[in-house]
């Protein structure tokens, strides 16, 4: 027997605000069409004034406890993948785990950026594959909006605010392609990329910094690395690009999604794509895709699901599950 970590439940939480590309146009050379053309953006969401990034992520927390119908103490473990925390310490994740009452297990942050949840995921997997942990609050929250320079247009109009959570639990199977839960997961990095993605600010410079990319280099090594490690992660699980239901991959840009999906020669009609309504939310945009599709009805018990994100690092990794 294998133990696999199950897809329990799953939620997301938006902020109420919503900007549509058309607010860029009063204070940027820029309009609806040139950023939806090029990017596949029309509109993200942005915290509200005082609205942090535990705030969000406990909401997204709730709703994936409700979806599965567990309670905060049903958890032993809580990761937060983010990359905005609201403060330097405690991590994000402890501020969560406070806010929602759970008052046993543990809890802490992973830093990847976009591909933070990929991480995270696996992690939370190897928690559960050693038994050292039967559930696990996997959770990508961002309030990027913090980080932009309003005053360039190539990266104030990409990013959004917003969380998504997965709920992990430990279940006894067969060890097969065909198990329900996490089947195969990886994650890597090359550091020789910082320069093409990273933000110019942090704690030992004493400033808070803002998010700045090389958009073309990003867009090279994302359609080759989320293609590659979709590949390996499918064939370390057992399974081809034919087996997959659905590609749910970090929301950046739809020409990357397009590309990648071409690629892998899998139909953009198995690809869930939310990035027309929410931007590059980072680490929360699978999240947040998975739980959309699973609450219009796409995503269904047993689907075959391929995640996949590239984030500053450079950071990238791939987790394959059936639901």
């Amino acid at each position: 027997m294998t133990l696999r970590a199950v897809v329990r439940g799953i939620g997301h939480y938006l902020p109420e605000r919503v900007v549509e590309n058309a607010e860029f146009e009063k204070t940027l050379d820029t309009n609806d069409a040139w950023i939806s053309s090029r990017t596949g953006i029309e509109r993200r969401h942005f915290a509200a004034e005082g609205e942090t990034t535990s705030d969000l992520g406990v909401n997204a927390c709730e709703a994936a406890l409700s979806d599965a119908g567990l309670v905060a103490d049903d958890v032993d473990a809580l990761i937060v993948a983010t990359s905005t925390p609201d403060l330097t310490f405690p991590s994000a994740a402890t501020m969560i785990q406070g806010k929602l009452g759970m008052t046993r297990g543990f809890a802490f942050d992973v830093q990847a950026v976009c591909a933070g949840f990929a991480y995270a995921m696996t992690t939370a997997n190897s928690l559960i594959s050693s038994g050292q942990a039967q559930r696990v609050l996997v959770v990508g929250s961002e309030t990027f909006s913090r980080l932009m320079d309003w005053t360039d247009r190539g990266t104030c109009v990409l990013f959004g605010d917003g969380a998504g959570a997965v709920l992990l639990e430990a279940r006894n199977a067969a060890g097969t392609p065909d198990d329900r839960g996490i089947l195969a997961a990886e994650i890597h990095s090359d550091g020789r990329y910082k320069d093409i993605l990273y933000v110019d600010g942090g704690v030992s410079t004493h400033t808070t910094g803002h998010l700045r990319m090389q958009g073309k280099e990003v867009f090279r090594h994302a359609v080759e690395k989320l293609a590659g490690t979709a590949r390996t992660t499918l064939a370390k699980a057992g399974l081809e690009p034919a087996d997959v239901d659905w590609i749910v991959p970090h929301q950046a840009n739809l020409r990357i999604l397009t590309a990648t999906a071409d690629r892998l020669n899998v139909p953009m009609e198995k690809v869930v794509v939310t990035v027309q309504d929410h931007g590059n939310t980072s680490a929360a945009s699978i999240p947040l895709a998975l739980s959309v599709a699973k609450a219009d009805g796409r995503l269904k018990e047993g689907d075959v699901v391929v995640t996949g994100a590239i984030g500053g690092g450079l950071a990238w990794g791939s987790v394959v599950f059936r639901v």
